[in-house]
């Protein structure tokens, strides 16, 4: 689908409306200077971060799991952000200095503050500044690019994702009419990380699986689904090689690889 950029959120909204599948609708991008407002923990393995500035005014994000990507000074302490152009896209150095990816779990735009939540882990660049990020840091993000907006009027939604994703679907439930259907199944790593908190709907049941091994359970908990009749929409999100298989379940989906075993900075597939 051609990607537009005049009234997003319009086309969102429609779309999710009545639409069919996915559509890809493309935001004017920018780059913010934001400032850390506030942290907390979540679980014992996720932080969540409030940012706001004055540069959000304007923010367009209007799909659940969009995102922005933080970007980060390069080795030698040098910050070197990309740069607006006259087409609402960004020119991005070269070569590419670190940044991340983190989905918006909430914007405010009177407040101008968005919320993103961090698994923390050894060794990543974006976890490691969030596990030390203190209110008054500034910091840089870009984006988000744009929606990979699904249509809201599927009789029934199956979400399958690990716990990258646990902020798009809980935005996802945060905004949904009180009569969605849908299974959500979240496969975690640790007990703690099922103290995530997600909105209660009564027509959603949420399935938490904490995987004894590095062999991921979520493709044989969604074929053991005990679906509705009706239309059914796929969502997947997480390790690249793990939600792979779901591509081949159901033909209205959005499979989405948030991150790779091995992989610094996967940038999705």
């Amino acid at each position: 689908m051609k990607i537009t950029r005049d009234d997003p959120r319009s086309r969102v909204a429609t779309h999710h409306r009545s639409g069919d599948g996915t559509a890809r609708i493309g935001y004017p991008i920018g780059v913010c200077n934001v400032v850390v407002k506030s942290r907390e923990v979540i679980t014992p393995r996720m932080i969540r971060l409030t940012l706001q500035g004055p540069e959000l005014a304007g923010f367009h994000t209007y799909q659940a799991d969009d995102h922005v990507k933080i970007v980060f000074p390069d080795a030698d302490g040098i910050l070197r952000p990309p740069v607006p152009n006259d087409a609402q896209e960004l020119d991005w150095p070269r070569p590419w200095g670190p940044a991340r990816k983190y989905t918006i779990r909430r914007f405010d735009p009177e407040l101008l503050e968005i919320d993103l939540d961090f698994v923390l882990h050894e060794g990543g660049v974006a976890s490691t500044w969030a596990a030390n990020a203190e209110p008054g840091d500034i910091v840089v993000i870009a984006g988000p690019p744009g929606a990979h907006a699904f249509a809201h009027n599927f009789d029934h939604y199956i979400f399958a994702i690990d716990a990258t994703a646990l902020p798009a679907v809980a935005r996802w439930l945060d905004e949904s009419t009180v009569d969605v259907s849908a299974d959500v199944i979240i496969e975690v790593s640790h007990e703690e990380e099922t103290r995530y908190p997600l909105a209660d709907r009564a027509g959603v049941r949420v399935q938490w699986l904490v995987r004894p091994t590095d062999r991921s359970l979520l493709v044989e908990a969604v074929d053991a689904l005990d679906l509705p009749a009706g239309r059914v929409f796929h969502f997947g999100a997480g390790e690249a090689d793990d939600i792979r298989p779901l591509r081949r379940r159901g033909t209205d989906r959005l499979i989405i690889g948030y991150w790779k075993r091995g992989s610094a900075d996967h940038d999705g597939d």
